[in-house]
């Protein structure tokens, strides 16, 4: 019987659910985004962790804002502050413990 394993992004293991150590090596090491394109990719692969990142939405809304319509692409301090947050979260997501 298999012990541990990734399945979809996550490794599975009788600890729990926590998030791929060779995703969070790639995640570190992420620039920050320069373009609309850039936070899009971004949040989206970000959000694909949101449910092991306690208040995900409060984080990234500096930079979900950028993504309005008709938004001025200023990449502030406080969009520069949520990223290095969420970056920082992802590579120390916790892991989630299923429950019997």
């Amino acid at each position: 019987m298999v012990k541990e394993g990734i399945v979809l992004g996550h490794k599975i293991s009788k600890k729990g659910i926590e998030v791929d150590k060779a995703k969070t090596e790639v995640i570190s090491k992420l620039p920050q985004p320069t373009t609309v394109k850039g936070i899009r990719s971004f949040l989206g692969h970000a959000g694909f962790y949101r449910r092991l990142i306690k208040d995900f939405s409060k984080i990234s809304r500096p930079m979900t804002h950028l993504l309005e319509k008709n938004s001025p692409f200023i990449f502030s301090n406080e969009c520069i502050q949520a990223f290095r947050t969420l970056k920082d979260k992802l590579t120390k997501a916790p892991i989630l413990i299923a429950l019997n």
